[in-house]
Order: structure tokens, then C-alpha cells, then sequence
């Protein structure tokens, strides 16, 4: 692991970063034993086909990680530990929890909010355009872009965006604050997230949450605080993949693939493949605070020829699973206009896959392909080197971006 990966913390005399899509993956091999931050040990999982072997098969779960017996994962809570959180519930009860959502984020539904969220990117371009060169884009496009939508979609509009970024930040911190500000931070979120289901159920309307309550009445075993959960775990995940790979995907564009960036303006087509590349190649977060998408056995079970024993912690290493040699060839220069050789496994898969993955593509592609056409002299102020990036959280993207056309 480079030294990189262990800075925490903002302001002077920390480690300068490096772009996401530089960072260095394990190489894809069989399972084999590590620690976590915890030092609890971790099965790391690798190759493609056995990372999906992880996510799918029902002898390795979420829910085992917070039985009475479970060792500790994490080193302070964030917005994953719940156990009453839809991420930490398995089999019917799992289902059953998430048919009260999955209706809102099928191709279908997503498709029907394009032209919708196309013309909020135009509207965002038009802002930078209007303020002038250079700017911030991360400011007035990659963090606005995102929010403005899930806002919207839950009905949210007056949510002040300050405070969304100060709960997302503490809901996916891994070392930037204490275990007491993350707890009063989440205290505050739940209430908030308690007073927006008050006000639906008093007074409904063609929200998110609105039909996440109908749905959740009808069914009528969800309890409270699963919706409690449910609300606050939409705001924090509606946003925070998107302006992450919006942000890194920026700044590997403009400085490392120039002619994509024309390319990405000739057509929607373009930027849809460049998307699925971009998410499969540029990972979320570092692997330092998160080796991967983790499960635990509920019994022995053989994976790549190890057999993992009945209670062991499992880490599916997604980001090594996307860049496997014997599935993936070729690296985002060669291959960013590409069809993808296989599924890549950012949203995960299985019946925990992400259930906003269809959004945040669909976000994604629309905001590369608009801003390159309207923007094609887009560029960096700086060098990589001074990029100022988020610190110490489950995701790492640029705290700003200054460019110039």
C-alpha cells in the first residue's frame, strides 16, 4: 500500500494525493488472508468470477457482519453499520424491504427522468458559463448536478446543501472525525429524516418518499426506523457515487485523455461507453479504508479453490475484480469507448446490487457528454499535484477543481 493512501486529514502538510484512476489494485489472485483497519482478519477476494461468487451466493451475507458474535469491522460507525439499514438486512425480510424502493430506480423509471435531468445539466452550464472562467467546477457542477437531483426526486428542494454535505461527509467518514461527531452528526440526519416522513405522511405528494411510504403502508411490516434509514440512506447514496465519479472522471479527462474529451461531445453513445468504462476502471475510494465490499460466511465455503471457514469476514475487492487481466484487457486510453467484456461490479451484484446504479449512470453520461460539447476547451488552472481532495472518507474526490475555457 503507498503512502498515499494513508493521509488523512485536510489543510497543510499532509501527503499530496493521487489521481484515483493512478492508484496501484491488488492483482487478481486466490483469496488470500489479510487484516482490517480493526485487525480483525479479512478474506480478500480478487479475480471477477470470484468477487460475483462473493456478492451472490446466499452462504455469505450482511447481516452475520453485526451477529452477537461478529468481530469489529469498523474502527467508528458510519451510515453502512445499521444493522436495521436495507445494505444489513438478507433473504424475504431483505426483498421485502427493498420492493418498497427498487419501483422508483428501474431503467424504465430513470429513462421517463432523463430529458428532466438534462435540462438541469444545461441550467448548471449555463450558471458556470454566466459566472465566467476559471471556476470551480466541482462547486457549481459535479457536487450541484447530483444533489439538485436527488433533492428533487425526494421532494427535498429547500434541504440546505451545506448541511447534506456536512451528514454525507460524517455518514462515510472512515478517519476524518470522532466517534462522537459522527454520532451527533447521524442523531441530527435521523431526526431529519424523521420530520421529512412526518410531513409526507400529513401531506403526500408524487415524491420519492411519499411512494416510499405508501408502499412501506401497505406492506405494513417496515418498521420506523427502517424508514427512518431508508430516507437518509437515499439522500446520503443518491448523490455521493455520482459527484464522486463525476469529480475523478473530470480529472482524469482533462488531464490525461485530451481527445476523449472531443470524442465525448460528438454523442450520447460515446459518453454511455465511457461511462461503464470509467466506473469499472476509476475506483470510488481508496482501499485503505475499504478493501472492498464486505460479507461474512454463515458456513465453510470454497471460493477460487480456498475454502473460507464458517464465520470469517470476506472482503470482495470490486476495483481489482473491475481491472482482472483475464476479463478486462487494454486501460481506459485504449478501451474508454469500448462495450465492456464483461459486467463490471462497481454497483456490486446480487440482491444487494445498488439500487441507484441506473441514476448514476444515466447522470453521468448526460453531464460528461453536455459539458464537452458546450465546454470543449475545458481544462485544468493547475497541476495535478495541487488538486485539494477529500479526505479520510469511505469515497475520495476533489474538495475542488479549478478549470478555465
Amino acid at each position: 500500500m503507498s503512502a498515499e493512501n494513508s493521509a488523512t486529514g485536510a489543510g497543510t502538510g499532509t501527503v499530496p494525493l493521487i489521481p484515483m484512476h493512478c492508484l496501484r489494485h491488488l492483482e487478481p489472485g486466490p483469496p488470500r488472508l489479510a487484516a482490517l483497519p480493526t485487525g480483525t482478519p479479512v478474506w480478500l477476494v480478487s479475480r471477477h468470477a470470484d468477487v460475483r461468487q462473493v456478492l451472490t451466493d446466499p452462504r455469505l451475507g450482511r447481516a452475520p457482519l453485526y451477529a452477537p458474535d461478529a468481530p469489529p469491522i469498523t474502527l467508528v460507525p458510519n451510515i453502512l453499520d445499521s444493522p436495521q439499514g436495507l445494505l444489513n438486512i438478507d433473504g424475504t425480510e431483505h426483498q421485502r424491504l427493498r420492493r418498497t424502493v427498487q419501483r422508483a430506480f428501474t431503467p424504465r423509471a430513470i429513462a421517463r427522468w432523463r430529458p428532466w435531468v438534462a435540462s438541469v445539466v444545461e441550467a448548471l452550464i449555463d450558471e458556470m458559463i454566466d459566472h465566467g472562467s476559471p471556476t470551480d467546477i466541482v462547486a457549481g457542477y459535479s457536487r450541484k448536478l447530483p444533489v439538485q437531483v436527488i433533492t428533487r426526486l425526494m421532494g427535498l428542494d429547500n434541504l440546505d446543501g451545506k448541511k447534506l454535505s456536512h451528514w454525507s461527509d460524517h455518514a462515510l467518514s472512515a478517519t476524518a472525525y470522532t466517534a462522537e461527531e459522527i454520532a451527533t452528526a447521524m442523531a441530527e440526519f435521523a431526526g431529519f429524516g424523521a420530520a421529512v416522513i412526518a410531513e409526507r405522511r400529513a401531506d403526500p405528494g408524487e415524491d420519492l418518499v411519499s411512494s416510499l411510504l405508501a408502499a412501506a403502508a401497505e406492506d405494513g411490516s417496515i418498521t420506523e426506523e427502517q424508514l427512518v434509514t431508508l430516507v437518509i440512506g437515499l439522500v446520503v447514496a443518491g448523490h455521493e457515487t455520482t459527484m464522486t465519479s463525476l469529480g475523478n472522471a473530470l480529472v482524469y479527462l482533462l488531464t490525461e485523455d485530451r481527445e476523449a474529451w472531443q470524442r465525448l461531445s460528438s454523442d450520447e453513445a460515446s459518453a454511455t461507453a465511457a461511462t461503464e468504462q470509467i466506473l469499472r476502471a476509476v475506483p470510488l475510494g481508496d482501499s485503505q479504508h475499504l478493501p472492498g465490499l464486505l460479507r461474512r460466511t454463515i458456513e465453510d465455503v470454497e471460493i477460487g479453490g480456498v475454502v473460507i471457514p464458517a464465520g470469517s469476514v470476506v472482503a470482495a475487492d470490486t476495483v481489482a475484480a473491475n481491472q482482472d487481466p483475464t476479463v478486462f484487457t487494454g486501460d481506459l486510453l485504449t478501451e474508454l469507448f469500448s462495450p465492456l467484456a464483461a459486467p463490471m461490479l462497481t454497483f456490486g451484484a446480487g440482491p444487494h446490487h445498488c439500487l441507484g446504479a441506473w441514476l448514476a449512470r444515466m447522470e453521468l453520461e448526460l453531464a460528461l457528454h453536455r459539458l464537452a460539447r458546450r465546454l470543449p476547451s475545458l481544462r485544468l488552472t493547475g497541476p495535478v499535484e495541487d488538486i485539494d481532495w477529500r479526505r479520510g472518507l469511505l469515497t475520495r474526490s476533489p474538495e475542488s477543481l479549478q478549470v478555465a475555457w
